[in-house]
């Protein structure tokens, strides 16, 4: 492989390393388990009106129809809808960027096997140590960001993957935004980045032995004395 191919094979192995961990982590917070533990954290009983098992039985509903589908979101309470069009539109948005992300991570996984399988094994684990070093001062950046701007940058992340108009919800009025209020997105967005990083400093540091262990396999053994002629007197 020239060395054009070689950067690239590692840049786009860095990539992927960076995907799946952010996929991986991501996945603990789509369970009933942490939703119901973060509304209760967020008192969206209190901003919703209903009982804690209504909300369960709501929250799990659209949980169910987030991860496995079909994204109907027409959970009902006493026959009334929960969600009105809008917010069923909404939802169905965030259902096709978590599509897209596991797509892609599992399009990532394929990328690390087969970059697994290249001679240059040290190159491979150099790049995944350098994927997950990067993905974790990224996040960190973007954690100081959000100690002083969340607002800022969960509006801007609503710009980048929704259409304008389909998310600015009245918490006063609309249901999604009383299920999931501002502090259950704080407080999540913060765990998951701590997982991220934790996930980061594992990835990375099992990384960086296996790439000098490789190293040290695909070195040259060292040449060997020329031997003495004639005989000693």
């Amino acid at each position: 492989m020239n060395a054009l191919g070689a950067r690239a094979a590692s840049v786009l192995t860095g990539l992927a390393t960076a995907i799946v961990i952010v996929a991986l982590a991501i996945l603990p917070f789509l369970t009933p388990q942490w939703v119901s533990f973060e509304q209760g954290r967020a008192n969206a009983a209190a901003w919703t009106g209903f009982t804690t098992p209504e909300l369960n039985t709501i929250t799990g509903s659209i949980l169910s129809d987030l991860v496995f589908g079909p994204p109907d979101f027409r959970v009902a309470v006493a026959g009334d809808p929960v969600l009105d069009d809008r917010e069923r539109g909404h939802m169905r948005d965030v259902r096709t960027v978590f599509t897209g992300l596991f797509l892609l991570a599992a399009a990532s996984g394929v990328v690390l096997v087969l970059a697994s399988r290249r001679t240059g094994r040290a190159a491979t684990w150099r790049a995944v140590r350098r994927g997950a070093s990067g993905l974790a001062v990224a996040i960190v950046a973007l954690g100081a960001v959000a100690l002083v701007a969340f607002d800022a940058l969960f509006e801007a992340f609503h710009e980048v993957l929704f259409p304008a108009g389909s998310y600015d919800f009245d918490p006063a009025t609309e249901r999604l935004v009383q299920l999931f209020p501002f502090q259950f997105w704080q407080e999540t967005a913060i765990v998951v980045g701590v997982v991220i990083v934790a996930g980061c400093v594992v990835v990375a540091a099992a990384a960086g032995p296996r790439a000098r262990r490789a190293l040290r396999r695909a070195a040259p053994p060292p040449a060997l004395a020329p031997a003495a002629h004639g005989t000693s007197p």
